[in-house]
């Protein structure tokens, strides 16, 4: 049975390893400077011998020059030391974690969108910011401190050995005695600081739901409410971080006595000697300052413990997610995408999200450069058969073939160029508007961005700012109207250039008056491409070449306008409750 389980490295811990030898120029230096200060506090408790034996025993009028001397570039040597060592070991903190966060943030990006519904983005926040820091105390503290201490512990053993072994004896039978407890509850720190973590991420979630959402909040009167939520979940923090502070300070009372019943034993034992003239005053000073020396290191190790248990800890929640593995994956032997108008075929798709089915046998045929409308009620699977097109999520079973071909043969990334998707909620970014446009080609010159602004109606009341395209939007675009940002996310899905389009209810949310100049954009937009459309309101997708009827999963008509319109059954009910009955 082993003693202490949790020490076992895992494959995540040699990752962490690996990353900290990439530094090891800077960690030799950090190193040498470690030795440097050991040396210097090793060469501080043995000069005590000669102050006194010399100095103050002897009368020896040259060691009281020489030995301040000593001294004085003893502390000066241990001064650089210092420096040097937080210097470099900081740098290789900042840069591990630099590499980690980037290594985190790259791994989010290329889940799948399963992956979000499951996650919120606050705790996944809290892990690239909260989590990683806790692993930079790790890295440059625990490291460091291990460097330093250890160091400095095998100098002044060595010093304490030669200056009398008997009494090194007794002063070291009491630290196995005193590690024992300290490790046992470095596992309780691990497992609170863990839980901490949670915590934290918790309340970050917290504060980005609220945050993003206080206009509800403010529009519900909820204040009152969201902020005893709030109260709540810091004083479940506050908890844990007082249990976690209650079981790290109780090492430093432990070690200290520890250290006094090392130090009487040395001062019984040492001055009995003195006594007996087996051992000069000079000696025993310096040996029991060398003791004294001894336990500040060991207890230094101590506290790294609990450090090294909240890194550890840390650890597991950031590679919980870098291990997390995508459903969505590129084939080995990936087919080139091929050129030009495409058609999609949906057969036979079936798809769940967990154990609940969603679409039940989809057959459906994009034409080329066609247009296809999906209507129905909410909930019905109409955005889920747009989700699948660019995969981001992959049928459960059947197949959506592009020009013949599964999309599945295709590389994720040469399959979603293929493609451009305008939502309901226009996303934007707190970038320029021409930022924002360029997402969809950063390459794009500038001509072709304006071009693309005009196409999407967005030109004339981008050039009213007063920074034109050189103006900030906000976050999420919050300085912008709805119809402005849905024109700025048509612009961006032009220049994009896609020769297929997404357009799921792009007017939904716009009032009437913006819808009329977003549908005008649209129109432009899906000139000359294969076009699949989730339309809330009907009129929108009359001129369609083809519309679905979804309904519980199934595709329950199919037809153009004027055909659904004459078969009187799920399509003319839907326009009956938007427009009323027809004559």
């Amino acid at each position: 049975m082993k003693v202490f389980p949790h020490w076992k490295l895992k494959d995540r811990h040699r990752q962490v390893l690996a990353l900290i030898k990439k530094n090891m120029g800077r960690l030799i230096l950090a190193g040498a400077c470690s030795l440097m200060i050991s040396l210097a506090t090793t060469a501080m408790g043995y000069l005590i011998k000669p102050v006194i034996d010399e100095i103050f025993v002897d009368k020896n009028a040259t060691g009281l020059v020489m030995l301040p001397l000593a001294i004085l570039i003893v502390f000066a040597v241990k001064g650089f030391g210092q420096y040097g060592q937080q210097y470099f070991m900081s740098y290789v903190g900042e840069d591990i974690i630099r590499q980690l966060r980037n290594q985190l943030y790259d791994r989010i990006q290329d889940l799948p969108i399963a992956f979000f519904q499951k996650e919120r983005t606050g705790v996944l926040m809290s892990r690239i910011t909260n989590d990683v820091n806790m692993l930079k105390n790790m890295v440059s503290t625990a490291v460091s401190g291990v460097l330093r201490d250890t160091s400095t512990i095998i100098g002044l053993t060595t010093v304490i050995l030669y200056l009398n072994w008997r009494m090194a004896i007794l002063a070291f039978i009491v630290l196995p005695i005193a590690f024992f407890p300290i490790f046992k509850l470095g596992r309780r720190v691990r497992k609170i600081s863990k839980k901490c973590q949670e915590a934290i991420a918790e309340i970050t979630a917290f504060l980005h739901e609220t945050l993003a959402g206080t206009k509800i909040v403010k529009a519900f009167g909820m204040e009152e409410h969201e902020k005893k939520r709030f109260f709540n979940k810091t004083q479940d923090l506050f908890k844990m971080e007082v249990k976690s502070v209650r079981i790290r300070a109780i090492t430093s009372p432990l070690m200290e006595i520890f250290a006094g019943i090392g130090i009487a034993f040395v001062i019984w034992f040492g001055g009995w000697e003195v006594l007996q003239g087996e051992t000069t005053p000079g000696e025993f000073l310096s040996f029991l300052s060398c003791v004294i020396l001894l336990y500040d290191p060991v207890k230094k190790l101590s506290h790294l413990n609990n450090t090294l248990q909240q890194g550890l800890a840390a650890t597991d929640r950031i590679f919980d997610v870098i291990e997390t593995k995508s459903d969505i994956r590129d084939p080995e032997n990936p087919r080139t995408v091929p050129n030009g108008t495409h058609a999609i075929h949906l057969k036979n798709v079936h798809f769940n999200y967990g154990d609940k089915p969603v679409l039940k046998g989809i057959n459906l045929d994009l034409k080329g450069g066609s247009v296809v409308a999906l209507v129905g009620m909410s909930g019905g699977g109409k955005s889920t058969i747009a989700n699948l097109i660019p995969r981001f999520f992959d049928v459960t079973s059947g197949s959506i073939c592009l020009d013949g071909y599964d999309i599945r043969e295709f590389k994720v990334d040469d399959l979603r160029k293929q493609i451009a998707i305008v939502t309901q909620d226009p996303i934007l970014f707190n970038e320029t508007v021409r930022d924002n446009i360029l997402y969809g080609n950063p390459e794009a010159s500038e001509e072709a961005v304006r071009s693309a602004a005009r196409a999407a109606y967005a030109h004339d009341f981008i050039e009213r700012f007063p920074k034109g395209y050189e103006t900030i939007i906000g976050e999420l675009g919050g300085r912008l109207s709805g119809g402005e940002k849905q024109r700025l996310c048509i612009a961006r899905a032009l220049l994009k250039d896609a020769p297929i389009l997404i357009l799921d209810e792009a007017t939904s949310a716009l009032d009437s008056e913006a819808e009329g100049v977003v549908q005008k954009a649209l129109e432009n937009l899906m000139r000359g491409r294969t076009t699949l459309v989730i339309a809330h309101r009907l009129s929108t997708i009359a001129k369609a070449d083809l519309i679905a009827v979804v309904v519980d999963g199934h595709i329950v008509e199919i037809g153009t306008h004027a055909e659904l319109m004459g078969n009187m059954g799920e399509y003319t009910k839907l326009y009956e409750m938007q427009y009323g009955p027809q004559n």
